[in-house]
């Protein structure tokens, strides 16, 4: 095979594949009577620009995203709190469906938070409860690109009032209400500061 064609195979399959995780609320009564189609089509524009999605397996939020991600053709893979696929069932009373693969690490939703936030290029927080805001300060912490879903819930703005009283910049925060347009930012974003390593000799 010849060294560019392996160079394109490796930019279509590779490490090279952006992986954007989707934070918010399993449990959504507060989101507002159109969470279900925001967050599906913020599944579907991750799909619509190549990224891959990452939730942690749970319900509401991120589990719609999962379902507008896989209606468009796209990849998802949860991470789950729990260590096997029953535990993930019978008491985490966590979906299977709309993922393609599940990880089980066992440990729990604070520790589940940290390899979920680590193991992606981006963490888009959208509608969300006090794990949203966990995940969102793991993100914070790590240098992450991060991606503020606005809309009719109020977790867009209480994770820039957080930002505002960090006394600390962030240039890789970027917010927005059009889930195409802050798709494209988190990526450009995302793409501004990804190692390159894939190197032909």
């Amino acid at each position: 095979m010849q060294n560019n064609q392996i160079l394109e195979n490796y930019k279509k399959h590779g490490h090279s594949q952006i992986k954007i995780c989707v934070s918010g609320a399993a449990e959504t009564g507060h989101c507002g009577a159109n969470a279900l189609d925001k967050a599906k089509e913020l599944g579907r524009e991750i799909a619509r620009q190549g990224a891959m999605l990452v939730t942690g397996a749970t319900t509401g939020f991120p589990f719609w995203s999962a379902i507008g991600a896989k209606e468009e053709g796209g990849i998802s893979i949860g991470v789950s709190p729990a260590a096997s696929e029953r535990e993930h069932v019978e008491v985490y009373k966590l979906p299977l469906d709309y993922m393609d693969f599940i990880i089980y690490t066992g440990f729990g939703y604070p520790g589940r938070d940290l390899l979920l936030t680590r193991s992606v290029d981006a963490v888009i927080c959208g509608c969300g409860r006090i794990g949203t805001i966990h995940e969102f300060t793991i993100a914070f912490e790590d240098n992450k690109t991060i991606g503020i879903y606005e809309g009719p819930w109020d977790m867009d703005t209480e994770l820039k009032s957080i930002v505002e009283k960090s006394h600390r910049s962030n240039e890789k925060i970027v917010t927005n209400e059009d889930p195409k347009k802050l798709v494209e930012d988190v990526i450009a974003m995302v793409k501004k500061y990804k190692v390159q390593e894939y190197k032909i000799v």
